[in-house]
């Protein structure tokens, strides 16, 4: 399973790897977490501006959390879905992606929230990405679910701003 969404999406979501009804379903995020996820997009207004994939492609044993050494296989995919989408934004979901993304051993708490930018390789093209919650977690935190909703209002507001500027630029 590679991705669902938009492939000119402004906003390219990555996540972790596919779950159990992911890999009955084939795409991503498309269980309970990804009904959340869908929610929250559609609530701040982005559930038509995204392309949503993961690090890894396949389900791992056990549902466990995808060891480096399998995002590493994946990180050629995963680099080419980036640089033919050209998002303006890339939204990481959970631990395990901003690790591998952002090439980081901090936390997931330590890093949500906090603007960080990935630079292409063979490319001038660097994103802003903003790191937050997996939905799995909101689901089994829901106390956590207030930072992540203002990660995405954060997300949207950077968004539109640089849609406005755009246009400015272009009057």
């Amino acid at each position: 399973m590679f991705a669902r969404g938009r492939p000119d999406a402004p906003v390219m979501i990555i996540g972790e790897g596919p779950g159990a009804d992911e890999d009955a379903q084939g795409q991503p995020f498309v269980g309970r977490a990804g009904k959340l996820l869908d929610r929250m997009l559609t609530a701040a207004g982005l559930a038509d501006r995204v392309f949503i994939t993961n690090t890894v492609f396949w389900r791992p044993p056990g549902n466990r959390t995808p060891t480096p050494v399998e995002q590493a296989v994946c990180a050629p995919f995963v680099e080419r879905a980036i640089e033919l989408v050209q998002p303006k934004v890339l939204l990481l979901l959970g631990g395990a992606p901003a690790k591998a993304i952002l090439k980081s051993t901090e936390g997931i708490l330590s890093l949500r929230g906090k603007w960080r930018e990935y630079d292409l390789s063979d490319s001038a093209l660097t994103i802003p990405v903003l790191p937050t919650l997996h939905p799995a977690f909101l689901l089994r935190q829901p106390q956590a679910k207030k930072r992540a909703w203002a990660d995405l209002l954060t997300l949207t507001d950077r968004l539109d701003r640089s849609g406005r500027n755009t246009l400015q630029t272009e009057m």
